[in-house]
């Protein structure tokens, strides 16, 4: 069976548009089915976030298990001319973003002009529960702009492990920006506003859109494999301790900021669907009704591996054993997981094309992230994922003010 699915993945499916490679972590949980037009939500979720703030919002503001339902994530590639040029596009970025976080009524530029706002969300502008987050790539700081002293001190392009199926098209960028919102048309809304005002100084390079998945019928939301998603994520506290950088050995412009991972990855589930129940629960370690761990009741109980240490319960080389052993050697090793579904149709052989978008924020990606990713190659799950994209960012600190703006310290390096 094995064999059928690898030469599935080596033939028909490779090179099609849209091909997504599994990123390993299989991560991400939340709930969010807030779709009423006027941006309240109809799941008690606020209808907008702050944009000013020591960090970006769209990483813990919401946090991942109140994360809006809707986003995309699309990699830019810059083509400003010189450092101004990039200084006005951050600063651009900043006034679009700070508006549509916002909400408002856009200018009447009058009838001779182009209208100021497409109206896709009519007449006045909704918050929606909007964040935009803005994620640096590595390659921002090569010769262009004069900004390689001041790279991140972990940022590189992201590393290739041993069951990716990299694509070129779908790797990378110089910047990463993350719309999410509770509906799909603020978040396209956002998309159209950014492009159209920042045309000349930055394209798109690839985009990937997705949904957050209601809890059904509690707890966490569950990926497009049926599992629920991101059941143990760092919370509070923690969360806050392993996500931003305060690095002495970083350039001193980078406190407050974070390193995002983002990985796509397909899920074929059409043979996925053909596995029984027993081999799917031993491959995530987990009871798929109700998410609890194999040797619990509940989604929240903790497993006990000290009690089963041969793997006779949750199987030793099972998803959630290897992503989290729960020692105190690995606890420096957790992240916060932000991710989404995605479903772009179906491939160049009929199959659906569908999968996740895994997103992950730490303060350093090789200690959290790709220490994690290495203990899970080759995994029984990599049967039944595939990634094939994605990047490594480095997310700035917040915009202070109304006369800051995104990226700023950097700018001023």
């Amino acid at each position: 069976m094995s064999v059928s699915r690898r030469s599935f993945l080596k033939g028909g499916t490779a090179g099609a548009a849209g091909t997504a490679l599994a990123g390993g972590l299989i991560a991400g949980g939340a709930h969010a089915d807030a779709r009423n037009g006027n941006g309240s939500g109809d799941a008690g979720k606020p209808a907008s976030y702050p944009f000013h703030g020591a960090n970006q919002s769209g990483i813990l503001t919401p946090g991942p298990a109140q994360k809006q339902a809707f986003a995309c994530h699309v990699a830019m590639d810059v083509t400003a001319a010189n450092k101004a040029q990039l200084v006005e596009l951050m600063k651009t970025l900043t006034d679009r973003a700070r508006f549509l976080t916002a909400g408002g009524t856009p200018p009447d530029l009058g009838v001779s002009q182009p209208p100021s706002d497409s109206d896709v969300l009519g007449p006045v502008v909704p918050a929606d529960g909007l964040t935009v987050t803005l994620g640096l790539g590595a390659s921002l700081f090569d010769d262009r702009f004069g900004l390689g002293a001041h790279k991140p001190a972990k940022l590189t392009p992201m590393t290739i492990f041993k069951n990716d199926s990299p694509e070129a098209a779908w790797m990378h960028g110089d910047l990463m920006v993350q719309l999410c919102a509770h509906n799909p048309d603020t978040v396209h809304h956002a998309l159209r506003d950014i492009a159209k005002h920042t045309r000349g100084a930055m394209q798109m390079r690839w985009r990937m859109d997705g949904f957050a998945a209601p809890p059904r019928p509690s707890g966490t939301g569950r990926n497009l494999l049926g599992f629920k998603d991101g059941t143990a994520n760092p919370t509070g506290s923690t969360a806050q301790d392993l996500v931003w950088v305060d690095d002495s050995a970083e350039p001193s412009w980078t406190r407050g900021g974070t390193y995002q991972v983002v990985r796509l990855i397909r899920m074929l589930v059409e043979f996925w669907d053909r596995v029984s129940i027993n081999e799917q629960e031993g491959m995530f370690g987990r009871r798929r009704d109700s998410g609890a761990p194999l040797d619990g009741n509940n989604e929240f109980d903790t497993p006990d591996y000290k009690a089963d240490p041969q793997g006779n319960v949750i199987p030793l080389d099972s998803h959630i054993r290897l992503a989290n052993p729960r020692t105190h050697a690995t606890d420096n090793q957790r992240l916060v997981r932000r991710s989404y579904n995605f479903d772009t149709g179906i491939d160049a052989n009929g199959n659906m094309e569908v999968g996740h978008t895994f997103v992950c924020y730490q303060q350093d990606i090789q200690r959290q992230f790709e220490t994690v990713q290495k203990r899970l190659v080759d995994e029984p799950l990599i049967d039944y994922v595939q990634p094939f994209g994605g990047g490594y960012f480095f997310v700035p600190p917040g915009v202070k003010d109304g006369s800051d703006y995104l990226a700023s310290g950097l700018m001023k390096a």
